[in-house]
């Protein structure tokens, strides 16, 4: 997926605690890094963890004059696929628009069961992180795949920017994991 358009759109769609609004943030610093203008913005219902969450994400080569929220993605990520159930995650993402999902299931099951024609590209993000780094961390995992498939940031721009926020806070040895985890799923096809 290439950048077409003066503004790059991004929906999150996860539960909270999942770590939405960080992943968002760690994609905004990087594009920040790479001297691009953004905005981003979690939408709460009530704040309470397990409950749905969106979090906006604009990018763009030029200064962003809308504050509104994302109402025309170019891409959204799902971090739980339970949100497929009472969500509508793909609302007006068209054909050549991307839905990334933490899933172990294969795209065509997820298309069949959303009525969703446009790509749709499936991580298991869980998997991964449970693997790596030996914790439900979907947030970290999917920025793999998002760079990967957006081409909106640089791998090594986020990757910078983790190691920026997080090494001080988890430590050097569950950056690097983290780092593999995302490294793993920008590979995973």
């Amino acid at each position: 997926m290439k950048y077409h358009k003066e503004i790059f759109e991004i929906i999150f769609h996860a539960r909270g605690g999942q770590g939405a609004k960080t992943a968002a943030e760690i994609i905004a610093q990087a594009a920040v890094h790479e001297g691009k203008y953004v905005q981003a913005f979690p939408s709460f219902g009530p704040e309470r963890s397990g409950a749905p969450t969106k979090t906006y994400l604009k990018i763009s080569s030029k200064p962003i004059r809308n504050h509104e929220p994302v109402i025309d993605p170019d891409i959204v990520l799902v971090l739980d696929e339970t949100l497929l159930d009472g969500t509508v995650v793909t609302l007006n993402l068209d054909a050549n628009e991307s839905l990334i999902i933490n899933t172990k299931k294969p795209a065509h099951e997820i298309a069949q069961k959303i009525g969703f024609k446009g790509k749709i590209h499936p991580v298991d993000a869980n998997g991964i992180s449970m693997e790596i780094i030996g914790q439900p961390r979907p947030n970290t995992v999917i920025l793999g795949k998002f760079v990967k498939i957006a081409e909106i940031v640089k791998l090594e721009s986020v990757i910078e920017e983790f190691r920026r926020i997080f090494e001080d806070k988890i430590g050097k040895e569950a950056t690097d994991k983290n780092v593999a985890a995302i490294e793993k799923a920008y590979d995973s096809i």
